[in-house]
């Protein structure tokens, strides 16, 4: 069964590819550009061909994360492994979480949840890591976005099913590792404190970390 995940996560990882390569900057908030822009990403999609190219760095690591999280976690949580994935790609270059991406997430990993009877609790992980990352957002706007208010929902999700210990990892690996990658970039004097850079990538991180110990 790894194997054969293994196998769905090099096709799914060439769409991660296309989509990480359709999404541009995030329009200054334009909801016209914003459809057009996700118009354009599924046209992509469509029209790509499910075979890795080279260098196959997208594809080989959405099967990675898929594996991992399905051997840590269980089968419910690979939707979430393919997604969080695309949208740690699309973040790191772009600086963007669309929406067509995390809202239909929401209702989709909420299904995949369903069988494993803890759905009540991670509707409230999500909802409790939305709101602390909301708090974040209205108290610092101009360092978190709300695409990662939205992102923080889904994670919660995620991880609430597994557990509080789970949602606890995720909620502050992601906090600890942007720390520690802001103060990298300080240290080596590629950045000041007031350079920003994408969060999403390190909070995907943490909740991978509370996948993988959670589960």
């Amino acid at each position: 069964m790894l194997a054969l995940l293994g196998v769905l996560g090099l096709v799914a990882g060439r769409y991660v590819r296309t989509l990480a390569g359709a999404f541009g900057p995030d329009p200054a908030d334009h909801r016209a550009d914003h459809r057009a822009g996700a118009r354009a990403a599924l046209r992509a999609l469509v029209r790509t061909v499910p075979v890795p190219a080279w260098p196959p760095i997208p594809e080989v690591a959405t099967a990675a994360v898929t594996v991992l999280v399905a051997w840590r976690a269980g089968l419910p949580y690979v939707y979430a492994a393919v997604a969080g994935t695309a949208l740690a790609v699309i973040d790191w270059r772009t600086s963007r979480l669309p929406d067509v991406i995390t809202l239909p997430s929401y209702p989709i990993l909420a299904l995949a949840l369903l069988p494993t009877g803890e759905l009540p609790r991670a509707l409230l992980g999500g909802l409790a890591l939305a709101a602390a990352y909301g708090v974040l957002w209205f108290a610092r706007p101009a360092d978190l976005g709300l695409g990662d208010v939205k992102l923080a929902g889904l994670i919660g999700l995620a991880c609430g099913a597994l557990g509080w210990q789970a949602w606890t990892v995720a909620a502050l690996g992601g906090q600890f590792l942007g720390a520690l990658y802001a103060a990298a970039l300080l240290v080596t004097r590629r950045a000041t404190r007031t350079t920003q850079f994408p969060f999403g990538p390190f909070m995907l991180l943490g909740g991978l970390a509370g996948l993988c110990l959670g589960g």
